[in-house]
C-alpha cells in the first residue's frame, strides 16, 4: 500500500508530465488504483449526446411493448424506371414511407402497422420516421410472409429504408383505416384515420 506522500507524488506526476529528456519509471496499475486514480465513475453512453431518437407518443410506447401480430421480410419498390406506376390497390396515390403492399391473406388491406424497426429512421428531408406504415397496396410476387415498402420516386429514394431491404421485420396491429393512407407531412390521426378494431373495414375492393 503507498503512503500519502508516495500517492501525492504519483498524482503530481501524472497531472505534470516530466520534462522532455526526463525519463521516469512506468506506473503500475496496483500504483494507481491504491492512489484512487480511476474511481471516478463513467457517464452512460447516451449521457450528453443526441441519439436522433424521437420522443415516442402513449401509443407508439404502448405498441413497441407488444407482440408481433405479424412477421415478414422486406423489399423496397418505388416509382420510375420500371418500379410502381399509378394507384395502389385500394386506388389510392403511393405515399412514400407510408404505402405497403402485402398479401391480404396474411394481412388484411386496411391494417394500420406499426414497425418498430422504422421508428427514428432518417428522412431525405431530415425529419425521422414515426413506425406507421398503411397496407394498401397488393402484388402478384407478395405472398405470404413479404411485404414491399413504397420509398418514393427513383432508385435514390430508397436509401433511408436500405438497411431494412431483405430483412424480417416486427408488424403490429394498429387498428384500421379508411379511405388513403396519409402523405408523409400530414400527421395520422387517430380519430380520421383509424377506426376502432373491432369497426368493419368498409368492404374490399
Amino acid at each position: 500500500m503507498l503512503g500519502t506522500a508516495a500517492a501525492f507524488a504519483l498524482i503530481w506526476a501524472m497531472a505534470f508530465p516530466a520534462q522532455a529528456g526526463v525519463t521516469e519509471d512506468p506506473v503500475s496499475y496496483e500504483a494507481a488504483v491504491a492512489s484512487g486514480l480511476g474511481a471516478e465513475s463513467t457517464p452512460s453512453a447516451n449521457e450528453g449526446s443526441d441519439s436522433g431518437a424521437p420522443a415516442l407518443t402513449p401509443e407508439q410506447q404502448a405498441l413497441m411493448a407488444e407482440e408481433a401480430d405479424w412477421t415478414a421480410r422486406v423489399n423496397l419498390y418505388h416509382a420510375g424506371g420500371g418500379g410502381a406506376t399509378g394507384n395502389d390497390s385500394l386506388g389510392c396515390r403511393p405515399i412514400a414511407m407510408r404505402t405497403m403492399a402485402v398479401d391480404p391473406r396474411y394481412i388484411p388491406r386496411r391494417t394500420r402497422l406499426f414497425i418498430p424497426e422504422t421508428v427514428g429512421m432518417r428522412m431525405s428531408d431530415g425529419t425521422v420516421h414515426d413506425g406507421y406504415w398503411y397496407a394498401s397496396d397488393t402484388g402478384g410476387a407478395i405472398k405470404g410472409q413479404k411485404i414491399d415498402f413504397y420509398t418514393g420516386h427513383g432508385r435514390g429514394s430508397m436509401a433511408p429504408a436500405m438497411p431494412l431491404n431483405q430483412r424480417r421485420v416486427t408488424l403490429i396491429d394498429a387498428g384500421r383505416f379508411d379511405g388513403c393512407p396519409p402523405s408523409w407531412d400530414s400527421v395520422p390521426s387517430r380519430t380520421t384515420q383509424m377506426a376502432s378494431l373491432g369497426s368493419t373495414s368498409g368492404g374490399s375492393r
